[in-house]
């Protein structure tokens, strides 16, 4: 058992008996194949009931970690057979150590499928052409992305990143209407159009849809209307993953710009609370750590994997659109969090701030250079074109900040500029000691 047809629509009844069935088979498939749970279980018999599987321990990428260096390539967690394995990847290490991830085929037409109805829901179809500029190199964001986006049925370009001049110069010769990228990359494009392009606007080349993912920001109207006005395209939030789980399992429809999550059918969410692990309610309001279970995977199979992401679920009800998956917004990641005299602080609170004044680009970093207890939040950011520093905006970015996040914050204005551009994920928190 494996995909359920249009899951994304399935109504709770229909949803929750196929989790049944999927989570009968492969709870046994790991306990009897994966060596990492077997030991992390210690005997215990996985519950037959998905309501039960918090009886089980958690796991997170520490363990997969000591895992894979123990066992390389691919640790003691891989439940099928080396041969079984049809295509790897490698993650981003953006935060830590680059994992290797082994596919089945099955995985590989699992992971395209649910990607696939995530790019649809966010307004993908066969009338467009749309340009992939993720990195191709071993990053799943690459080619499996591709394989999303083409299952849409659309015409892919495969550019990856780099070679600026020549994606603008495709846009314009091929037609393409539809672009594939990090949240950040545009303003990268819109720099190269300024300095390379004279008199080419960023709307002239036409795109008028934007897929975003591998990076906060698009939660932020003021970003949102940003890309509307400067690109003429209508920005979409479709591509919300967890590499070692699923490379693209959420993202938005036209009627709400919230994540809708659309693999239920094969990966089972929990929340817990990121301090206690106590259990908490998957239910409108509530704000907890994302954990994830396989319910159809061959090559490397997870259970009550932690991933890190604190998500905020908004609404369970079925949208306008149908898609009956609940509804949620990435708070940040635990890892990105800095307590400011006990305040929860994420990059994402920060971008809403900034992208809320026309003399900033919108380019940040949180730079860290000593470890917690923090009385301020140290925030350096990047003037927009033709704006200089002055301490009265300084002092205005950091008042603002100050009342929407009740943290004091030391702001440092950089010339436009200043800070490195980025084709790929943007580490935003930065810690120097």
């Amino acid at each position: 058992m494996s995909l359920l047809e249009r899951a994304e629509f399935a109504d709770a009844k229909t949803l929750r008996a196929h989790q049944q069935g999927a989570w009968a088979a492969q709870a046994e498939y790991v306990a009897e194949k994966s060596a990492l749970y077997r030991d992390l279980w210690q005997g215990k018999t996985p519950p037959k009931d998905l309501s039960d599987l918090a009886q089980l321990p958690l796991s997170d990428k520490a363990q997969l970690r000591l895992s894979q260096a123990a066992n390389p390539p691919f640790g003691d967690y891989l439940a099928a057979p080396p041969r079984a394995a049809v295509r790897l990847h490698r993650t981003s290490g953006t935060t830590g150590q680059a994992m290797n991830l082994a596919l089945s085929a099955r995985d590989c037409a699992i992971t395209e499928a649910v990607g696939g109805r995530c790019q649809s829901a966010a307004g993908l179809t066969a009338d467009h052409t749309v340009v992939h500029c993720l990195n191709y190199q071993m990053w799943m964001g690459g080619l499996t992305d591709h394989m999303t986006l083409q299952a849409t049925g659309a015409l892919v370009v495969p550019f990856g990143v780099g070679s600026t001049e020549l994606l603008v110069r495709t846009i314009q010769e091929v037609g393409i209407t539809a672009i594939s990228c990090t949240p950040s990359y545009p303003s990268v494009l819109e720099r190269v159009i300024a300095e390379k392009f004279p008199g080419l606007k960023p709307r002239d080349l036409g795109l008028k849809l934007g897929l975003f993912g591998g990076e906060a920001g698009l939660d932020d109207p003021a970003f949102r209307e940003r890309l509307r006005r400067v690109w003429g395209m209508e920005p979409r939030n479709a591509n919300y993953g967890v590499s070692d789980v699923f490379c693209n399992f959420a993202a938005q429809c036209e009627h709400d710009s919230r994540l809708h999550f659309m693999a239920a059918d094969v990966l089972y969410p929990e929340l817990i609370d990121p301090e206690t692990t106590a259990p908490v309610p998957l239910e409108a309001g509530q704000t907890g750590e994302l954990v994830l279970t396989h319910l159809a995977r061959d090559c490397q199979p997870l259970v009550r994997f932690r991933t890190g992401d604190i998500i905020t679920v908004d609404e369970t009800d079925p949208c306008t659109c149908g898609r009956t998956g609940f509804r949620f917004r990435v708070v940040g990641r635990s890892d990105d969090m800095v307590v400011v005299r006990g305040l929860n602080l994420f990059p994402t609170m920060v971008a809403a701030v900034i992208n809320g004044f026309a003399a900033l680009s919108g380019d940040y970093r949180i730079t860290l250079d000593a470890p917690p207890p923090y009385d301020a939040l140290p925030v350096s950011v990047e003037l927009a074109p033709g704006h200089a520093p002055s301490d009265a905006l300084a002092q205005e970015v950091a008042q603002a900040m100050k009342t929407a996040l009740g943290a004091t914050a030391r702001v440092t204005l950089l010339d436009n500029g200043s800070l490195p551009l980025t084709e790929g994920k943007t580490k935003r928190v930065i810690r120097e000691y």
